[in-house]
């Protein structure tokens, strides 16, 4: 080949490798061809740090001061936790805008003072519980949070929550069907939204700096307001909720869980503004992944836990279907069942893509059970089982019904297995009956046999029997409870419909009686003009002015020569 000054050589240029690029602090990056974001994990929030009361002498200080100026000082924090001006600061030096550093240094010296003085004093006696209610409840108290629909209206005190620790709560529900979201309950708060984050933060400061077992009976129970905050209109406010939600599950006592806890999520999960579900979603997360002693009674309440959340699983937000996901696995590995551990990541991918349900099936059928089977295990299971005896091929079927009779030769007891039977116990039967293939009926009929026995029942007929007796007993109580509140609306309808016909005839007569008024007042200053016209023309013919003076020589007394002289 020969060579020239026109001769061209073309040279392989080599593809920059895609790079990442941080896009601002919210925990995200993108490629540098446009591709999909990235999520990351979000940042851990600093520790509060005091300032007034960080040594020990300053505390010691306070401790020997009066009651008077432990008082003051308290209530000092408690205004600078809020973003308020001090009294004493007013006519001082120049003072800077609050921020959200000097509003958690503030909150952490509150905190400080809680632990040097005794929570009782300074939560109770010096009014700082009360001052906490007052800002982060909106007017219409524990009900109006997460939408009336939801479940706060069920399980909110009839009490206040500042005298929680010595008064019994007391259920109570009812009041309006509409669905209020953040925005809405933000216009029934009276506080702005920098007093909201101070008292985020002063609560946060008690659960990291004080903890248990000091102010987790008084702190526990504003988790419910505190998550209303994460769907918040401000992203302060939001931020500020998230992180002392994720204190309050730290520091709350495992008991709690049950009582207290889950309540409070299942509610929030009802909540129409979805940073809430997904903060709730976190929580349950954080709970299942915590020490030991949190993962038992989260297992324990897998029964409840899971239909609340696999429907949350397909909600639009991708966000909260994806939180849904994570939590789901987290709950359901805290099953204490080795024998189960092994197939869950499949079973929750089945519950996320009913697609998967069949290789869940196949994990089931290579499990050999030999521990008991209790009521959480059996919540992990059944939906999946339930699902598989409602598939085409005749041979998962076959498959579900091993399982099934597998399981319930290990049933620890009745009472385990008796939420579970009306979702099995009918699908069997239609198998058994159905299918026309003996071996596959053979196996559901076995497996029914098994079933029935974990039920407590002697015969296949007798436990049918029994579960349509209670579905017939449910249906009845759902029917009478529809009644009863068919009845309480149509009572609400005719009293709203007598008021309504109160204040039309109230207003008719008030109409009416300013109708008369208005004509009164008409006649009257008809009645004043016509008078004032006769005056005018009286004063038009008299040759006299109104001081008695003649008009014309303007003597009371005209002279000889007035033309009107008479």
């Amino acid at each position: 080949m020969e060579i020239n000054a026109s001769t061209r050589v073309k040279v392989a240029k080599k593809k920059p490798a895609a790079t990442t690029k941080k896009s601002g602090t919210n925990g995200t990056k993108k490629t540098s061809k446009g591709g999909a974001a990235i999520t990351t994990k979000q940042s851990v929030a600093p520790k509060l740090v005091p300032n007034q009361l960080a040594s020990e002498e300053q505390r010691n200080a306070l401790k020997s001061s009066s009651k008077e100026e432990q008082l003051d000082l308290v209530m000092g924090l408690m205004k600078q936790s809020m973003g308020e001006k001090p009294f004493l600061a007013q006519h001082a030096v120049p003072h800077k805008k609050s921020t959200a550093q000097s509003q958690g240094t503030a909150a952490a010296d509150l905190a400080e003072a809680v632990r040097t003085l005794g929570s009782k004093t300074v939560l109770k006696e010096f009014g700082i519980l009360g001052d906490i209610e007052k800002v982060v409840l909106p007017a219409g108290g524990l009900g109006q949070l997460f939408g009336a629909t939801g479940g706060m209206k069920r399980i909110s005190s009839a009490s206040s929550l500042a005298s929680f620790g010595a008064t019994t709560s007391s259920v109570h529900s009812g009041g309006s069907s509409t669905v209020k979201t953040s925005a809405a309950v933000d216009k029934l708060k009276t506080a702005s939204a920098t007093a909201r984050e101070g008292v985020l933060l002063v609560i946060r400061a008690l659960c990291e700096n004080v903890g248990r077992p000091h102010v987790d009976a008084f702190v526990t129970p504003f988790l419910a307001p505190v998550m209303e905050e994460a769907g918040s209109s401000v992203g302060s406010v939001r931020e500020a909720a998230e992180d002392t939600a994720k204190a309050m599950i730290t520091m709350a006592h495992p008991l709690a869980i049950p009582a207290l806890i889950c309540p409070v999520i299942f509610a929030a999960l009802q909540s129409p503004e979805w940073r809430v579900k997904h903060c709730a979603l976190q929580r349950l997360t954080q709970m299942a992944s915590s020490s030991q002693q949190y993962k038992l009674q989260v297992c324990r309440m897998l029964p409840k836990i899971i239909p609340v959340v696999s429907s949350e699983v397909f909600d639009t937000k991708p966000q909260v279907a994806k939180a849904a996901g994570e939590c789901l696995l987290a709950t359901c590995q805290t099953n204490q069942n080795p024998d189960v551990a092994p197939a869950i990541p499949a079973v929750v991918k089945s519950i996320i893509k009913p697609s998967e349900t069949t290789k869940a099936i196949d994990e089931l059928m290579a499990t050999t059970f030999v521990s008991a089977v209790d009521a959480s295990t059996l919540s992990i299971l059944c939906p999946v089982l339930s699902r598989g005896l409602k598939e085409k091929l005749a041979i998962h079927k076959r498959a579900c019904s091993i399982v099934i009779e597998n399981m319930s030769r290990l049933v620890d007891s009745p009472q385990a297995v008796a939420p579970f039977g009306p979702l099995l116990v009918p699908e069997l039967k239609k198998v058994s009956e159905n299918v026309q293939f003996e071996e596959i009926r053979d196996a559901a009929l076995a497996a029914l046999k098994t079933l029935t026995k974990a039920l407590g029942h002697a015969s296949v007929e007798a436990a049918y029997a029994s579960m349509m007796a209670e579905e017939t007993a449910r249906v009845e109580e759902e029917e009478r409870r529809i009644a009863e509140e068919r009845a309480e609306e149509l009572k609400r309808e005719e009293e709203m419909k007598k008021k309504e016909e109160e204040e039309r005839k109230q207003w008719k007569e008030a109409m009416e009686a300013q109708r008369l008024l208005d004509k009164l007042a008409l006649e009257e200053e008809e009645q004043k003009k016509a008078e004032e016209k006769k005056q005018r023309e009286l004063s038009s013919q008299s040759v006299k002015s109104k001081t008695g003076k003649c008009k014309g020589c303007g003597l009371k007394k005209c002279r000889k020569d007035c033309l009107f002289r008479t």
